[in-house]
């Protein structure tokens, strides 16, 4: 009867682990996806554009797909989220922000986009100090 009993308290508390193991990954992805939705409104206020349009699922025109990924390589590398989280965030597969985040890197060479780069990533740094600092 008592090994009954401990192996079902031994269950139990599996279950509890699984459980707080799932609210915490629950939990992370409802940070990773607010971040990126605040990342969008951010970029897309400071580029003048509508965020609704770095939103939309299928193809569009060349300079919101670039500003999307700056806002994808912005996500990376201000709250270091992995590409998957970015991709979840941005409604994209993981392969989508590899490229983003390979290509704004490649383009950076370019002393204007550098300087436009650098400038969201200081403006996101600076908007979203108090979740950085947790």
């Amino acid at each position: 009867m008592l090994a009954k009993r401990q192996v079902r308290v031994r269950e139990i508390a599996m279950q509890s682990d699984c459980d707080a193991t799932d609210l915490a990954a629950e939990r992370h992805r409802d940070e990773v996806v607010e971040s990126c939705d605040a990342v969008i409104e951010l970029m897309a206020a400071l580029f003048g554009v509508p965020s609704k349009e770095l939103r939309r699922v299928g193809r569009t025109g060349n300079d919101i797909s670039r500003l999307r990924q700056i806002a994808m390589y912005v996500a990376h590398v201000v709250f270091r989220f992995s590409m998957r989280d970015v991709g979840r965030g941005f409604g994209r597969d993981r392969t989508t922000v590899l490229y983003a985040c390979h290509m704004v890197e490649d383009l950076r060479d370019d002393a204007d986009f550098d300087r436009i780069v650098s400038l969201a990533e200081r403006v996101a740094i600076a908007a979203f100090r108090d979740r950085l600092e947790r």
